[in-house]
């Protein structure tokens, strides 16, 4: 290993965030909706994803059998 790297010509990224593991970004809870979603989710013993998952399944079949 060196002792100095001279960083002078890198170029930043754009986006420097890491992605996440399926490809997909990250959604960020309101306190309040997670609060509730994280109780539902201990009451049947699954994760928040996955039911936060299964809510919006459930509202795009819905909004698609309305069209």
């Amino acid at each position: 290993m060196k002792s100095e790297y001279n960083l002078s010509q890198v170029v930043p990224e754009e986006d420097t965030a890491l992605p996440c593991p399926y490809g997909h970004y990250p959604i960020y809870l309101e306190p309040d909706v997670e609060q509730f979603m994280t109780k539902i989710a201990k009451h049947k013993k699954i994760d928040v994803q996955v039911l936060v998952n299964d809510w919006l399944r459930n509202n795009i079949k819905l909004i698609q059998s309305a069209e």
